[in-house]
């Protein structure tokens, strides 16, 4: 009988074997199930099952500290590294063809097309550890003690001292991530799943700076620090805590990174409202803000007013508009520059406020809807300047819809190519900069050049997806009745003022008629709410745009674009499925702030959600966290946990998410093969001998 069962079992065996589509089985790299902590562990900080304790999660940190590593980059990647020893998959991370590892098999996209694992290796992670360490002297290298069997040869070393290429050194440490591996792709191991994601339970917030800030960007060198300004036209060079530390967001506003408020004119919707690093910031020190100034009151602020005979308006008709007279005020672009006083451009802490170069000055009709903000497009280079449409209610003038007309529009740039005088006056430019070669103007010559798109009212914080680029998602803010969120393309109209959201815009009061909903194309909101569904005492609202949840803290978020508004204590989220589609499911989110958090929050009155105040913008560092600018202070999105909140799949730092997911391996596993081998003889021979 014990033979017969010795049989089945390893009958059963072979056939896990050579079954491929089975699930992968958490095991640690000592052949032990991972097991659940007490407590977090303080470096690491994976969550649920992990391999690693609290003095195995010490002794990395010290082996961490141990590499001298300087560059901030190159340190975020090794420790992410180091980390992936506590995975609940790390045995198969590690221990490919049962070799011992010192660095996990690293996701490699670059992997031949002949190969079967090609088409599933989308993520290459391998190159972007090449990218941020290959120049940089590491201690006690991992990945030099691989090289050499496990002796080192020089206790410093360079990636470069011992690869040649990229493509050597990911022949070494690259791998694809298929239905045969599992590579280690920044974060927790997730198996594939094609289950529909449901809403996240809440959002956990904690509380890391007091100060209020209209703007936040990430620091060029990919270090925890982000620059921050606020609307007077201060900015300031700021350092993110690690989460769990405790520590607060670490900031002197004594000793601001460049102080622009003899420049700026703030005041209701007028001050600073952009900032924006030169995508090869780290070699060239150019930094571009976007702000309204008062001609009145600074000479260099003049400049042509978008109220002119080519847009059908006479400045000289319209009335003063809370004080102001018609473009007084103006929307400028200038860049400045970090170089002059070290070669070492991320030791650079303040800069003088002195323009190198007058990107745009144009003057504004009305006091309000300016937009303002700027950003670089991560796959051209090329600047993007949001614009409003100018203000007065109704867009009384019709600018949003007038191609001629740069207000109401998205203008997209081109900075780095210096135009001269001719043609700058050939194409009636408004500044100094050139045309993209494949801006709309060149299919419809009827467009100013620097449109991108059009058909915008008040487009209130703008970004690109950082895993999709192609997704660059505006939200505009309404008149009357609706929000919106869209997703902008090429040449778009969107639909102001014809359209408020989905719906025709009832235009009697304006003075220039208004253009037949067929005339222009439209293209809808992908996100669209009425302002009382917000709040339905003041019947008012102001949409917040804000970012793809790209983080690692919350994986119940992964993928799902969050947006606000100023006028509710709430956060939303919209998840689009399927994929590609533009179709948003959109989820108001419960918000409680952790009990640990660094800074107490205040609780609105007979609520525990804390009272956020106004949400003026969201923010996002090198890690990809999302972060609030509040009325009240700066708050982080952390792990749901941390508030009580459910997330089946929370599982610590580094988490990929649904959109690139690291395919758990299957049981054709060579390490996976092995250990059923294993467990087959032992089991047999228990039977038999035992």
């Amino acid at each position: 009988m014990a033979g017969v069962l010795a049989i089945i079992f390893c009958f059963s065996c072979l056939v896990l074997l050579h079954s491929p589509r089975c699930s992968s089985h958490p095991l640690c790299t000592n052949f032990r199930a991972p097991f659940t902590t007490k407590t977090p562990l303080s470096f690491c900080q994976y969550n649920g099952s992990v391999c690693c304790n609290s003095t195995e999660d010490l002794q990395l940190r010290i082996q961490f500290m141990s590499m001298n590593v300087s560059a901030s980059g190159c340190a975020l990647v090794l420790k992410s590294i180091l980390c992936s020893k506590c995975d609940q998959y790390s045995s198969e991370l590690y221990r490919i063809e049962s070799v011992p590892r010192a660095v996990p098999v690293l996701c490699n996209s670059s992997i031949s097309t002949r190969s079967s694992q090609s088409q599933h290796a989308k993520i290459d992670y391998c190159s972007e550890v090449w990218d941020k360490c290959h120049n940089v002297s590491i201690t006690s290298s991992p990945f030099a003690l691989q090289a050499t069997g496990g002796t080192l040869i020089n206790s410093t070393s360079k990636l470069t001292d011992l690869w040649q290429s990229k493509g050597a050194f990911c022949d070494d440490f690259g791998g694809a991530s298929d239905d045969q591996a599992t590579c280690f792709s920044g974060g927790p191991v997730l198996l594939n799943s094609s289950e529909n994601l449901s809403p996240p339970s809440g959002i956990c917030l904690e509380k890391i700076g007091n100060g209020s800030y209209l703007n936040m960007v990430a620091h060029p060198d990919d270090s925890n620090r982000v620059f921050l300004s606020n609307q007077a036209g201060k900015l300031w060079l700021a350092t993110v805590p690690e989460q769990g530390s405790g520590e607060t967001l670490g900031i002197d506003e004594s000793n601001p990174f460049l102080d622009l408020t003899d420049e700026v004119y703030s005041d209701g919707a007028l001050g600073l409202l952009g900032m924006a690093f030169h995508p090869n910031f780290q070699q060239n020190g150019r930094f571009f803000a976007s702000f309204n100034c008062d001609k009145v009151r600074w000479p260099e602020c003049s400049g042509r007013c978008s109220c002119n005979t080519d847009v059908g308006c006479d400045p000289s008709k319209l009335s003063s508009d809370n004080g102001g007279q018609p473009c007084q005020y103006h929307s400028v672009i200038a860049e400045f520059t970090a170089n002059g006083t070290t070669s070492n451009l991320s030791s650079v802490t303040r800069i003088r406020p002195v323009e190198v170069r007058r990107i745009l000055t144009m003057g504004l009709p009305f006091t309000t809807h300016h937009g303002g903000q700027i950003l670089f497009g991560p796959e051209d280079g090329y600047l993007y300047f949001m614009m409003g449409d100018g203000g007065g209610s109704g867009d009384p003038y019709n600018f949003s819809q007038n191609k001629r007309s740069l207000l109401g529009k998205i203008i997209r740039i081109d900075i780095d190519t210096i135009p001269s005088a001719k043609y700058m006056n050939e194409l009636h430019l408004w500044g100094n900069y050139s045309i993209p070669k494949d801006n709309p103007f060149y299919e419809d010559n009827e467009l100013l050049p620097e449109i991108w798109a059009m058909g915008f009212r008040s487009p209130w914080r703008c970004s690109f997806d950082s895993e999709r680029p192609s997704y660059f998602l505006c939200a505009d803010v309404g008149q009357d009745r609706y929000e919106e969120v869209d997703i902008v393309t090429k040449g778009g109209n969107y639909g102001w003022r014809v359209y408020e959201g989905t719906f025709l815009y009832n235009s009697s009061s304006s003075s220039v008629a208004n253009k037949s909903s067929n005339s222009i194309n439209a293209i809808f909101p992908v996100i669209v709410y009425n302002h009382s569904s917000v709040n339905r005492v003041e019947g008012s609202a102001a949409i917040t745009g804000g970012y793809f949840y790209r983080s690692i803290n919350d994986p119940c978020l992964y993928g799902r674009y969050l947006y606000a508004d100023l006028y509710a204590d709430a956060l939303w989220s919209g998840f689009e499925n399927p994929k590609g589609s533009g179709n948003f499911t959109t989820t108001e989110h419960r918000v409680e702030c952790a009990h640990d958090s660094p800074i107490r929050c205040t609780a609105q009155p007979e609520s525990t959600s804390p009272a956020l105040g106004i949400i003026s913008s969201f923010g996002q560092d090198n890690n990809k966290d999302i972060f609030l600018l509040t009325s009240n202070g700066v708050y982080r999105i952390v792990r749901p946990s941390r508030c009580n909140y459910t997330c089946s799949m929370e599982n610590g730092t580094g988490f990929t998410g649904p959109d690139h997911p690291s395919p758990g391996s299957k049981f054709s596993n060579p390490l996976t093969l092995q250990l059923l081998v294993f467990y087959c003889v032992s089991f047999f021979v228990d039977i038999f001998l035992g």
